[in-house]
């Protein structure tokens, strides 16, 4: 919990404000804001599958997780010592090959954890966003009162600690005696898994480049500094009710049917947001999240890992989140980018919505509840 905590605390200090900071701090266009923060996304596509394929075949996924995040955190500060468009590019480029590995890592750890200790998963993440919802609106604030600079401190800061609780997270007994090739054999024989890679596209896109353009958003609003610091919050702290609950209502009304009341949810909010509502009902609105985020996530990773074989589990779960937080976010955030130079970030938010309509739609064709892939 306190893992999970201090990794979202520190994504938190950095995503939401960063592309305020390449505007506002060093004068990028919207064009290259969207350029700089789709960078992550590229490099998690093609990164994220091989730290997958490290974990499951070394079978050391904690060495691994500590490894990476004592990166990111050295990185955030090579990140803040740049002003060239290029180097920041560079800069961006690497710090995302060490991020890469930290939420599908984690997951798969935790995944493996929950199965075995018959826990909610949804009782372990909502940590995070409990985490994210306070750096959000502290480092939002602290920005305010210093500079925007602060994000990439803050950031090293806390991945710093958390390293300290990833060293400790449960490790398997001993080696599962299961075939790598042939549970990559198996998973290629589930034409589900990859519908719902589509799936999780088209919902994950936009709510993962919506923690860049977010900021955005509240500031051609109004809300300042400060005010995204209070949306941010609102709308993380949101998911924390929802992700203890998640799991027993999947149980009550069918995985399938939290899938699609999520992907709904973020519809009807990304559609609210083209027709510029006031910053009060932003504010209220960014519950929504909750029901959006908070019951997506905890039931997508359950059907990931429903789907799998056992010794593809981490691949599986690094190849969704992948396509999801990779090529997902790095199509949104890429065309968002253009999208808000050519007309507005309103217009951005129309792009996600239509998105997610097209992730409801596909979600009819999900099989209800998945069964384990034989290995």
């Amino acid at each position: 919990m306190m893992f999970y905590f201090l990794v979202f605390f520190g994504i938190g200090a950095l995503s939401p404000l960063l592309s305020v900071y390449l505007r506002d701090s060093i004068g990028l266009s919207g064009s290259q804001i969207g350029l700089v923060l789709s960078i992550s996304p590229v490099v998690m596509i093609l990164i994220q599958p091989v730290w997958g394929v490290m974990s499951d075949v070394t079978k050391k996924p904690v060495a691994l997780l500590t490894a990476a995040l004592a990166m990111t955190a050295v990185m955030a500060i090579v990140y803040s010592t740049v002003t060239s468009y290029v180097w920041i590019i560079a800069a961006a480029a690497l710090l995302a090959v060490f991020q890469a590995a930290i939420i599908p890592l984690s997951d798969s750890i935790s995944m493996s954890y929950v199965h075995k200790a018959k826990v909610d998963y949804g009782s372990i993440r909502l940590w995070g966003a409990i985490g994210f919802a306070v750096s959000v609106l502290a480092v939002g604030k602290l920005a305010e009162m210093t500079n925007l600079s602060v994000i990439f401190y803050t950031t090293t800061l806390v991945m710093g600690l958390g390293i300290i609780f990833a060293w400790q997270l449960p490790r398997e007994s001993a080696p599962i005696k299961v075939s790598f090739k042939k549970g990559m054999s198996d998973l290629a024989k589930q034409p589900s898994y990859f519908l719902f890679l589509a799936v999780a596209f088209l919902v994950l896109g936009p709510i993962l480049a919506n923690n860049f353009y977010f900021g955005i958003f509240v500031d051609d609003l109004g809300g300042g500094l400060a005010g995204i610091g209070l949306a941010f919050m609102l709308a993380a702290g949101s998911e924390a009710p929802v992700m203890k609950f998640a799991n027993r209502w999947i149980g009550k009304f069918g995985m399938k049917q939290i899938l699609l009341l999520a992907a709904a949810v973020s519809m009807v909010r990304w559609f609210l947001y083209f027709f510029e509502p006031p910053l009060a009902l932003v504010y209220i609105t960014t519950v929504a999240q909750g029901f959006s985020t908070g019951l997506f996530i905890p039931a997508a990773l359950q059907y990931v890992r429903d789907l799998a074989p056992v010794s593809a589990g981490a691949t599986a779960i690094s190849l969704y989140s992948a396509v999801g937080n990779g090529l997902g976010n790095w199509f949104c955030t890429i065309l968002g980018g253009i999208i808000l130079e050519a007309y507005s970030v309103f217009a951005v938010y129309l792009f996600f919505g239509i998105l997610s309509f097209l992730a409801v739609i596909l979600l009819l064709f999900v099989r209800q509840e998945p069964g384990k892939a034989s290995c």
